[in-house]
């Protein structure tokens, strides 16, 4: 990945020895890759739906969304905007990056950050200054310019940041998180957000899971077959359920207690949200096919819900499918 100014290794070892944000980090963040599985150049009905009804960029993320947006890398690869109101190169770079952001349909998220309003988060980036652009992966942060990137050289950067996030487990895809950019390249010929729509996407910008869940549940009351409120109101019940987890505590639980669906299925929440998801998936199979009485429903339904965080179309839910029906019938 070329990096302006600076000399950066190649592949996964660029995460290694990265800058610490664990400050930064919310209650219940899980490390490693994302719940998602669309590969680059590919996208499910549920984002192609969303990707004309508003945006992956966070026009104005201060700490506390950063540390959403932190906990989020572990489903996708986010772009983090150091910004500098007024000055041109950061203007430039913010148009540049959320129109390519914007462009990936789910399969990144952007967030804008005014360091001269919190200059800290330099600090915990390792920067002296800003303008500059860094990607987090699996809470992990990844330099990547810190100028204007002629259009070709901002394609491959796009595409080596998704190999790099795909290297490290984390290759998920997500609606949009944020409404309409307006002007923005992208959004063009975008057709009006739907009101619940633009609703649920502030309350994640906002990192207000409740209204979120609740957003999406009136979209869906308004119509059943909406894709994208489906797939939106199954990510945010899993963000809101693992917002305040404490991991070890729920593991351990999950440990001492295999009989317990509700224990067996916050650890798969974990395990999705982790990157893990085979182990999610097959966490609830097992319990199912396990145990044949009043529990087997709650279990199957869990699981079903996680298999629309994850999408359809993804190969893991259809193997995963097969096994939930062999453990059934």
């Amino acid at each position: 990945m070329s990096i302006p100014h600076a000399e950066q290794p190649s592949g996964a070892d660029r995460l290694r020895g990265a800058v610490d944000l664990s400050s930064l980090a919310a209650p219940g963040t899980a490390p490693g890759g994302g719940p998602g599985a669309s590969a680059p150049g590919t996208s499910s009905p549920a984002a192609a739906d969303a990707a004309s009804e508003g945006s992956w960029v966070i026009e104005q993320a201060d700490q506390q969304v950063l540390q959403q947006l932190v906990q989020l890398s572990a489903q996708v690869p986010v772009v983090v905007l150091l910004h500098v109101p007024g000055d041109e190169t950061s203007e430039q770079l913010h148009t540049q990056f959320a129109d390519a952001v914007d462009g990936q349909a789910g399969r990144l998220v952007m967030g804008r950050v005014d360091v001269t309003a919190e200059p800290q988060l330099l600090q915990a980036f390792g920067m002296q200054a800003g303008p500059a652009v860094l990607a987090l992966v699996a809470g992990q942060p990844v330099p990547l310019a810190n100028q204007v990137l002629p259009a070709d050289a901002l394609e491959k950067l796009v595409g080596e940041i998704q190999q790099v996030a795909r290297q490290n487990g984390v290759s998920g895809q997500v609606p949009p998180v944020a409404p309409a950019r307006a002007g923005a390249g992208q959004q063009a010929s975008a057709t009006p957000v739907p009101p619940l729509h633009r609703q649920a996407q502030e309350a994640l910008a906002a990192g207000d899971w409740e209204a979120a869940v609740g957003a999406w549940e009136k979209a869906l009351n308004d119509n059943p077959a909406d894709t994208a409120a489906q797939q939106g109101l199954a990510s945010a019940k899993l963000m809101r359920r693992t917002a305040d987890m404490d991991a070890a505590a729920v593991r351990q639980a999950g440990a001492e207690n295999p009989d317990d669906v509700a224990a067996q299925a916050a650890v798969a929440d974990l395990d999705l949200l982790g990157g893990h998801v085979e182990d999610a998936f097959q966490r609830l199979v097992r319990f199912i096919a396990l145990h044949p009485g009043e529990d087997r429903e709650p279990a199957r339904a869990h699981l079903v819900d996680l298999y629309t965080v994850v999408g359809s179309d993804d190969p893991r839910v259809q193997a995963s499918r097969r096994k939930l029906a062999s453990a059934l019938f």
